[in-house]
């Protein structure tokens, strides 16, 4: 984070990535003294409504994040920046979005949480879109132009009014993670009575064990143990407002409509009161870790991963096979996961994998026969990608061997 008396001394002369949030009202002329090394431009968390024209003096600037203003149209000006590739306006309140206001470089575009109500009809015109995020809006259909965003391999719908599931998606060649719940098209939540509910007042939270976009994951024990349960268990409190995935409602819906799998972790009770939604788990021993790094700013939607993390082929054949049981699991449930990455995949030292965060999952059971066999191919598209990283984790030595090529007979072919 840099501070505008930084900016306005001069002492950011050649800064590549700028940071400020101090309830800017105002865009400071300052920046353009940046012009020649600023690349990736960041002012969320102020109290923004517009960017100047001049904005495209910029001319390096491939990466803007203007999420948490005031922004009531997508700026116009954008779409004149020779090298923007990356914008990201979550959280303001955006109504319009130009055909003007999108660079033809496009590869991601975040608009989560607007009142956004229709997108540009000429959108497929974005032919480098790899990763498109508008959950929370009020999107009642798609461009069908979108079929030419070939390049396309993630898509966040959730949380909108589609009144149709929008078929086009199942013509898109790299589509792998997909996430539509909470539209007027998708089923009814099921209320989920064959797992017991608790009250929360019954639980005492201890430390935070992590979180995500919809909510927060705190070990636990219990005042009062109705069910008889582990004494120490997990508990994720869900957030009130939308994700960048959708509603936690839908995430709860989801996650207790897979219900228990080996490979899964494992739901035991639901909180369900008018000021609360948790989910109490499994705790996960400590010996589990994280597989992958979430997707970098330059990888866009693949998994990243430690330089020094190498498996040998037997593992990562293992690590496959149970991947693979649970993707058919997802589908014999009619449950799109969305979300099927190394990042959200916990391994032990012999491999055995759990699965969680079912934040960008959907139902589909009531879809039609074509719709849900799309989107399962897309669910297999995200496990090829998912095979294609943790290959090239395989150890050098072992990258000739019979195995991998079986494997790799299994992960995406890029088209």
């Amino acid at each position: 984070m840099h501070t505008l008396e930084q900016l306005n001394q001069g002492l950011l002369k050649g800064v590549e990535r700028l940071q400020l949030s101090e309830n800017l009202t105002t865009f400071p002329n300052a920046i353009f003294d940046l012009a020649d090394s600023l690349e990736i431009l960041d002012l969320s968390n102020n109290d923004l409504s517009e960017l100047p024209a001049e904005l495209p003096r910029l001319k390096k600037l491939r990466i803007l994040f203007c999420s948490n203003n005031r922004f009531t149209k997508l700026p116009d000006v954008l779409g004149q920046c020779p090298h923007l590739e990356m914008i990201g306006f979550k959280s303001n309140q955006i109504n319009e979005v130009s055909s003007a206001s999108l660079p033809t470089k496009t590869r991601w575009l975040i608009l989560t949480d607007n009142q956004i109500t229709q997108l540009p009809e000429d959108l497929g015109r974005l032919v480098r879109l790899q990763k498109l995020a508008l959950a929370g809006n009020r999107l009642t259909s798609l461009p069908d132009t979108i079929k030419d965003c070939q390049k396309l391999e993630l898509i966040r719908l959730s949380a909108n009014r589609l009144a149709a599931f929008p078929d086009v998606l199942l013509t898109l060649p790299r589509l792998a993670w997909l996430a539509f719940s909470g539209n007027p098209f998708c089923a009814d939540r099921d209320p989920h009575n064959e797992f017991n509910t608790v009250a929360f007042k019954d639980l005492a939270l201890h430390q935070v064990l992590g979180q995500g976009a919809s909510g927060v994951i705190s070990l636990a024990t219990w005042r009062q143990n109705v069910f008889n349960f582990a004494d120490t268990v997990a508990v994720k409190v869900f957030k009130g407002e939308v994700t960048s995935d959708g509603y936690p409602e839908d995430e709860l819906d989801a996650c207790l409509a897979v219900g228990n799998h080996p490979n899964l972790v494992k739901p035991l009770a639901k909180v369900t009161e008018q000021d609360c939604s948790a989910l109490v788990m499994e705790l996960i021993p400590n010996h589990y870790t994280n597989l992958g790094l979430p997707p970098s700013l330059a990888s866009c939607t693949r998994d990243t991963f430690p330089s020094h993390l190498s498996f040998s082929i037997e593992k990562i054949a293992y690590i496959i096979e149970q991947v693979e049981q649970l993707v058919t699991y997802f589908c014999a449930k009619k449950v799109s996961h969305g979300d099927l990455y190394a990042h959200n995949t916990l391994i032990d030292d012999q491999g055995h994998v759990l699965f969680g965060d079912f934040g960008a999952a959907s139902k589909y059971a009531n879809l039609t026969a074509q719709q849900q066999r799309g989107i399962e191919q897309i669910e297999r598209r995200a496990l090829g990608f998912f095979i294609d990283d943790i290959l090239g984790l395989c150890a050098e030595e072992e990258r000739n061997s019979k195995l991998f090529e079986v494997l790799s007979s299994h992960a995406f072919v890029s088209v």
